[in-house]
């Protein structure tokens, strides 16, 4: 008998939120790898913001899903036939292989990874997209200094997390803004960061005033919003705003621009956006760096791994608007 393959694939262009009939959970069996090609039995999925961006119509950074087709999503999985050189059955492999439980690729984009060496979710975060969002997108982006100030947004989550504790190894003074008690708990005790603001119980603008009263050096923005335009008013002279993301707008039917976006011109400040696969060809030198780091115990990796299957897709896609998850959000779908 055929191996049923369940899969999530999107069946309308949502309007604001997602809904669960912008969904169609349809299952097919599970294809066969032809030659140079090899069958991945996905694991985990990797749940990200910019899912939301991939489901809108029109021109962006990367083409959107088309209605019908399997929901795009990174993840991790285990070769399970293989007619490839490259890949053995065995082999554990990242790649964007989608939201669905197997599926048929040539190795275009697929990377080998090493579960002895990390959790197969690390390699979803901190050893992942997200982690290389946050190291080309600080580095070559924000271009910090020892004893810069450098504020994150989105803090506590799996690419804001890593930025945070990149800058204190680089030596900057760093404060991050999360929402709520807990988070920003997290970000200062578990990652180290200098200070955090609440957003949901603090005045951003007044705490920013008190914890960085020279000016802020580096803003990696992930949430765009009210918080931005907090942020845009206590740029240092020469400024960097590093543009990764604006969850607090995805789901908006009526996005909001900067309001404060002057304060670049007073303060000869730039404003730039990060894409982190303009740098695919450095991918390599990136991970290395963050797996000596995190061998030596100086960066931290926080998954927020949801059981379950690919059916749980939408629902768990929802926790990241919600603000439910703590560092990166995975669903892991079989063992």
């Amino acid at each position: 008998m055929s191996t049923i393959n369940h899969q999530i694939r999107l069946a309308a262009r949502p309007v604001g939120e997602p809904r669960p009939t912008d969904w169609q959970h349809a299952e097919e069996p599970a294809g066969q790898p032809g030659d140079g090609e090899f069958l991945v039995q996905v694991l985990c999925l990797s749940i990200d913001p910019a899912m939301r961006g991939w489901m809108n119509a029109g021109r962006s950074y990367i083409r959107p899903v088309e209605i019908g087709e399997v929901m795009r999503a990174g993840a991790v999985g285990r070769v399970v036939a293989s007619r490839h050189s490259g890949f053995a059955v065995g082999d554990h492999v990242s790649g964007t292989f989608g939201v669905q439980e197997y599926c048929v690729s040539d190795g275009r984009g697929v990377t080998k990874v090493d579960p002895a060496a990390a959790p197969l979710p690390t390699y979803l975060g901190t050893l992942g997209m997200s982690g290389l969002t946050a190291y080309f997108g600080l580095i070559e982006v924000g271009r910090p200094e020892p004893g810069q100030t450098v504020v994150v947004s989105g803090a506590a989550g799996a690419v804001g997390s890593v930025v945070g504790q990149i800058a204190k190894i680089l030596g900057c003074r760093v404060i991050g803004i999360a929402g709520g008690e807990a988070k920003c708990r997290m970000v200062v005790d578990e990652f180290g960061f200098d200070a955090a603001i609440d957003y949901q119980n603090e005045d951003v603008r007044k705490a920013l005033r008190e914890h960085a009263p020279d000016g802020v050096d580096v803003y990696f923005d992930n949430v765009g919003g009210d918080v931005l335009d907090a942020v845009l008013l206590r740029l240092a002279r020469g400024a960097r705003v590093v543009v990764c993301g604006a969850i607090s707008q995805y789901n908006s039917t009526k996005p909001q621009g900067p309001a404060n976006y002057l304060s670049l011109l007073v303060n000869r400040a730039s404003m730039t956006g990060i894409v982190v696969f303009d740098y695919a060809d450095r991918y390599a030198e990136g991970i290395a760096q963050m797996a000596t780091w995190r061998a030596e115990g100086r960066l931290k990796s926080l998954e927020d791994v949801v059981s379950g299957s690919v059916a749980e897709f939408p629902e768990t896609l929802m926790r990241l608007f919600r603000g439910d998850n703590h560092g990166k959000l995975v669903l892991k779908i079989a063992d």
